[in-house]
């Protein structure tokens, strides 16, 4: 690694500097023949990077961390995790760097992290290494989301490496430079409660409190504010979630973010057909994280959260679980909450129709949807129409028309708001044959499809012609979708 005195960037390291028995430091593996694949440009004016100055060659060292600015400390972080329902004592950062934390143009410090960079102490068994595909699939996801308003980490750029990667067969690698609140994570305090030092456990939650939830600091028990504030960020970020049918694929304690962002898009997809049981991890054979189970997996990894903070919550054990589970109690009413205002506003209902009345016209349009295998997304762009008196293109959805048409005239006769649904219904997500094609031929080195599709999904709301195939699910023939992690 070498520092690069002509970039205008300044990483702070505090995160290192806090919390050291939380690092290794470490370096990037040098790339043999970078080649900047794609550059998310108003993310970078975000940062206060200069995109220009990305694109010469030092900026594609920096975002491969092999040049960096003087001070920078790469890191890799140490963190534990449950990982399908397993406790890993020592998991960490296997394949990736913190090179440093940077302060965006609103004055929010942010991580500057890498996936893909070689190996790290935390390795184990890996080459630390990435594919293409994968990079490009987080970089596709997250944006997307992040266009669909849903707190996310960020891709700022992926850069092809030069370097095969062995998987099933050699596969081109590449790095993808993230950016998020922090990558602090329910491992995170999981790992500092698996050493026994309090101290470490203390220090990291005064960190995470400082960066993420500060009102905390002001509480009579910082430790409790924080567990609450992050049980109330999960509750709503799962909710939407589930409101735009995204399956996560892989939600390990590890992948849950103490900031509410979601993070690491694995084996992640859209779910087209509305079916609960919905699962695309190649490696969840059981359905754990299965679309439907996501609130209870999420409160599951909430638990080992508090699980992690008792020593902070009191020095009597039955006490600090009695506080505990008082904080936990919190998730299913926020998260109810947030997808009944969520549903409210999809179905353009209006302000204060009674609960009464809601209840009953979301449960029978998601019995409708599941048992005639009904597109989400489509339909829910379609009812917008519905609301305007052209109610065809919703219908032609179902096959059981009566069922479908006594729904909608139940739903019409609360005077639905067309113009407000459109807000809130995407008329494009990255639709899973359509990722596939764009990852394959980016494989091969054509990027024309990628750039189409990040055009599409990071305008979500607004139908524009010529995008038709962008809105349209999976032929049939597309068959099943499995997803894999990329490692």
């Amino acid at each position: 690694m070498t520092v690069a005195p002509q970039l205008s960037v300044h990483l702070g390291n505090r995160f290192a500097r806090e919390l050291p028995e939380m690092t290794a430091a470490w370096q990037a593996d040098p790339a043999p023949a970078p080649q900047l694949l794609v550059l998310n440009e108003p993310l970078a004016g975000e940062l206060g990077l200069d995109p220009a100055q990305l694109r010469t060659a030092e900026g594609v060292r920096l975002l491969l961390g092999n040049e960096v600015p003087a001070g920078a400390t790469p890191v890799a972080q140490a963190y534990a995790g449950h990982q399908f329902g397993g406790f890993v004592p020592r998991l960490g950062d296997g394949r990736a760097l913190l090179l440093g934390e940077l302060t965006d143009a609103d004055g929010r410090l942010r991580d500057l992290h890498l996936k893909g960079s070689g190996r790290t102490p935390f390795a184990r068994g890996g080459d630390g290494l990435a594919a293409v595909g994968p990079m490009l699939r987080e970089y596709v996801v997250s944006e997307a989301m992040h266009a669909l308003g849903i707190p996310t980490t960020r891709s700022l750029a992926v850069v092809a490496t030069g370097r095969q990667v062995r998987r099933e067969t050699a596969l081109p690698g590449a790095v993808l430079t993230r950016v998020a609140s922090s990558h602090l994570r329910v491992g995170s305090f999981q790992y500092a409660r698996a050493t026994g030092d309090v101290d470490l456990l203390r220090r990291l939650a005064d960190h995470a409190v400082s960066r993420h939830h500060p009102a905390a600091a002001d509480a009579e028990l910082p430790a409790l504010a924080l567990l609450e504030a992050v049980v109330t960020a999960q509750a709503e970020l799962v909710a939407r979630w589930m409101l735009v049918g995204f399956v996560h694929g892989v939600m390990n304690t590890d992948n849950m973010t103490i900031s509410g962002e979601t993070i690491d898009y694995g084996p992640c997809a859209f779910m087209e057909a509305y079916d609960p049981a919905t699962v695309y991890s190649s490696i969840d054979h059981g359905g754990r994280y299965a679309y439907g189970n996501q609130p209870v997996v999420a409160e599951w990894d909430l638990a080992r959260l508090a699980e992690a903070l008792l020593p902070l919550l009191a020095d009597d054990q039955e006490q600090a679980v009695e506080l505990a589970v008082a904080a936990l109690d919190g998730f299913r009413p926020q998260y109810g909450e947030a997808w009944t205002a969520g549903m409210r506003a999809k179905l353009g209902l209006p302000a204060g129709l009674d609960d009464g009345v809601v209840g009953p016209l979301v449960d029978d349009l998601l019995a409708l949807l599941q048992a005639d295998h009904v597109d989400l997304t489509s339909f829910f762009r379609a009812l917008g129409a519905a609301a305007r008196g052209d109610a065809e293109p919703a219908r032609v959805l179902f096959l059981d028309l009566a069922g479908i048409d006594g729904w909608l005239a139940r739903w019409r006769a609360v005077s639905p708001d067309a113009e407000a649904m459109d807000r809130v219904n995407p008329v494009y997500v990255p639709r899973n044959q359509l990722v596939e094609e764009a990852l394959s031929a980016a494989t091969a080195g054509d990027l024309e499809p990628l750039h189409r599709l990040l055009d599409a999904v990071t305008s979500p709301y607004t139908e524009r012609p010529g995008l038709a195939r962008y809105a349209a699910p999976a032929p049939v023939d597309f068959g099943v979708y499995r997803t894999f992690c990329g490692t």
